[in-house]
């Protein structure tokens, strides 16, 4: 069911239509887009909003529609008398405009139910069940892997650019490393970037070594399912036997 929008703050709705006009400086709309990653409630509002601005805009189409319209009423001529040519030009102007005006109603049309389909399916999905994973343990007097744990510590607290920042060069020294492809690709997916998120997790898949082989599999199905890729993300949650993964799994295939 969707959000009630009727208490939204004037500030927050012009927020939100910052966003999707694509006017925000990059800081905030990455602020913005943790925030949808993480609040479920918030996505919905935005949705909302998605929608509410489309009607608008439909309604702004059709009243410039018949102003127009009214624009073309035809002229009479200084004798009072409209002529044939004069007549047949504003039928086929009429009849361009009606179809303009079908057209815009199906692509409004289709473009609210796309985007209203998609909300209720994978995009809804994704953000009910996903979380980050938890990180690891860390230690104040961890010296022997101060690097890596001092970016855990940015990790758990939602700072995922800087974790990732910290954790990347870790991995140019050490390329087999399995906890940190793992860290780095649910870091991306919970930042946003799903391609990323998938890149990195992919490594692990052909690995037997690895330390979060179904922690991995779970998350790179929801990477997948972020990224619109229903079968591959149907693919990895069966190598998982999280609880999550089958939970999942068995709404995706409902």
């Amino acid at each position: 069911m969707s959000t009630n929008n009727n208490n939204i703050t004037q500030e927050e709705l012009e927020r939100i239509e910052r966003y999707l006009n694509d006017t925000m400086p990059d800081e905030q709309r990455n602020q913005f887009k943790d925030q949808l990653n993480t609040d479920y409630e918030f996505r919905l509002l935005v949705d909302d909003v998605k929608v509410m601005l489309l009607g608008i805009e439909s309604a702004s189409l059709k009243n410039n529609l018949e102003q127009f319209h009214d624009e073309m009423v035809p002229v009479k001529t200084l004798d009072q008398q409209t002529t044939s040519e004069t007549a047949a030009r504003l039928k086929k102007t009429r009849i361009k405009m009606i179809k303009f005006m079908a057209a815009a109603a199906v692509i409004i049309f289709v473009g609210s139910f796309w985007l209203e389909s998609r909300s209720n399916s994978t995009d809804r999905l994704f953000a009910k069940h996903f979380s980050p994973d938890p990180g690891l343990p860390t230690t104040m007097g961890e010296n022997e892997n101060f690097e890596f744990y001092d970016a855990m510590v940015n990790y758990k607290q939602g700072d995922y650019p800087t974790a990732i920042s910290k954790w990347q060069p870790l991995l140019s020294s050490e390329q087999k490393n399995d906890t940190l492809h793992y860290f780095i690709g649910v870091a991306h997916l919970a930042n946003g970037n799903e391609k990323e998120a998938i890149n990195y997790l992919q490594k692990l898949t052909d690995n037997d070594s690895d330390s979060f082989q179904e922690e991995t599999a779970y998350y790179l199905g929801l990477a997948y399912l972020k990224a619109d890729n229903v079968e591959d993300a149907k693919k990895y949650l069966t190598f998982s036997g999280t609880e999550s993964a089958q939970q999942l799994l068995s709404e995706l295939n409902d």
